[in-house]
């Protein structure tokens, strides 16, 4: 490991363990974009959490390789029936995903030769969310809750211009924290559903 990755993982690690030491005891399921060192972060301070990295986040990092007009035909945009990038995340067991990484393969590579690398050497953590059923596949395959949150925030400071003192930063973020949580009221859509499946497959983990 290289130094810079080495001090991401142990600043990471410090993360962790405060969040440890406030008093969270266990993580299901691990949901992260590229940031170097955190899926190892995560395993050592929470051993028993899976660590998905985040299929949205993917996509468009390949996407970076790919020329415009073919966009559409590798990305989720694409014609149905397509051996794309969603036949591999949008399969509906991994053992399908792997053949449709298999199809892009011989689809892709010639033309674009470092996506299905780069899928492949992630595929442990990019699959993790085939482990559950569809109703949890959903919820923890992709960051984009949390993206969206981090956007409406950066968004409000943006707006607001120069800020007096770093309380004053504070307080509006406080504010625009209060107003999206209520947002979080509403439910997940089949979390019922989920949420009797994560009882089903980690049992008396599940705080009941």
């Amino acid at each position: 490991m290289d130094s810079g990755n080495r001090g991401r993982q142990i600043f990471w690690l410090m993360v962790f363990n405060e969040l440890k030491n406030r008093g969270m005891r266990d993580c299901f399921v691990a949901c992260v974009d590229g940031l170097k060192g955190l899926p190892e972060a995560i395993e050592s301070v929470f051993p028993h959490t899976q660590v998905q990295i985040c299929i949205i986040h993917k996509v468009r990092n390949s996407l970076k390789y790919v020329s415009y007009k073919n966009c559409k035909a590798v990305a989720p945009v694409c014609q149905p029936g397509r051996k794309d990038l969603r036949a591999i995340y949008g399969a509906g067991t991994i053992e399908e995903a792997e053949m449709a990484l298999d199809e892009f393969s011989r689809r892709w590579d010639e033309r674009y030769p470092a996506i299905s690398p780069s899928w492949r050497a992630d595929w442990n953590r990019l699959t993790v969310f085939f482990d559950y059923p569809p109703e949890i596949r959903r919820v923890i395959y992709t960051t984009n809750a949390i993206e969206s949150l981090n956007y409406t925030l950066r968004k409000v400071l943006k707006t607001r211009g120069a800020f007096p003192n770093g309380d004053s930063i504070l307080k509006v973020l406080y504010l625009a924290l209060n107003r999206i949580a209520k947002r979080w009221t509403m439910p997940i859509r089949n979390w019922k559903e989920a949420l009797n499946q994560f009882v089903i497959l980690f049992g008396d983990r599940v705080p009941l």
